[in-house]
């Protein structure tokens, strides 16, 4: 396994691979990532485990949809059972993805609970009338996001890399890590080009629905579009892994997903 370094600029093509793959196969795709949507809604609704239980499949939903879209950047139609891939890959790497969910889990939930610690330390001097303080929610949220973040670098490539190289839950974290820090570029690039697409749409959807009938307008309109987009985030992500990552020459040819020659 081999890091490739890559400029900037493929951060925005790495958006258009992840569109233009995502209207190659819209139904398959928009279907998986409303049933990854919803596997996690309904485990969110049980007490305690659900919250473990959720984000430790966390790192196998993700891999799931990396290898939904390697089926349709080859043109085939993804089935639901590509969710599984992640499972269906031999004891060893089951084992391994299972305990990189077991990490995930554990410092995703750390981080919350440092986070809620913090914002109700923001908000010791509120007094009862004042109610929820939106200081306090706006200090959980930010010092979440901050601590998250982390977890962000270490778990973006560490799925992909124990499944497609057999890479250990330790060594894909620091591999992760690494690659995320090199390419940090490309990827800034990536983050910011999805943002600026989900603000431009949700603003324009908005001023839509405004002007058809109000908020309840907006809304419905607004949802599907957004899982959608979604969808197509989630489709990119193969693409950054792709690009960032090859096989050295002692690994199976099979053993990674391959760039298109140029």
């Amino acid at each position: 396994m081999k890091l490739k370094l890559v400029p900037a600029r493929t951060g925005i093509e790495w958006v258009k691979l992840g569109i233009r793959t995502f209207f190659r196969q819209p139904l398959a795709l928009v279907s998986l990532f409303f049933m990854y949507m919803g596997v996690m809604l309904v485990l969110a609704q049980i007490p305690v485990i659900g919250v473990i239980i959720g984000g430790m499949l966390v790192p196998a939903a993700t891999l799931g949809l990396m290898a939904a879209t390697a089926e349709a950047d080859k043109g085939a139609f993804p089935m639901p059972t590509v969710l599984f891939s992640a499972f269906r890959a031999g004891r060893q790497r089951v084992r391994a993805m299972l305990i990189l969910g077991a990490l995930y889990a554990g410092l995703s939930i750390l981080a919350t609970a440092i986070a809620a610690l913090v914002a109700g330390g923001a908000g010791a001097g509120t007094t009862a009338a004042d109610g929820p303080s939106a200081m306090q929610l706006d200090v959980a949220t930010l010092v979440a996001l901050v601590l998250h973040a982390p977890l962000f670098l270490l778990f973006w490539f560490a799925p992909a890399l124990v499944h497609w190289h057999g890479v250990s839950p330790a060594k894909s974290l620091f591999f992760s890590a690494v690659a995320c820090v090199k390419n940090f570029a490309a990827l800034s690039v990536y983050s910011l080009a999805w943002f600026v697409l989900f603000v431009l749409l949700g603003l324009a959807l908005t001023m839509v629905g405004v002007a058809l009938g109000g908020p309840g307008v907006t809304r419905i309109v607004l949802m599907p579009l957004l899982l959608a987009m979604g969808a197509m985030f989630s489709t990119s992500f193969y693409y950054t892994f792709r690009d960032s990552f090859e096989a050295s020459p002692e690994e199976s040819p099979d053993a990674s997903p391959k760039s298109p020659t140029p």
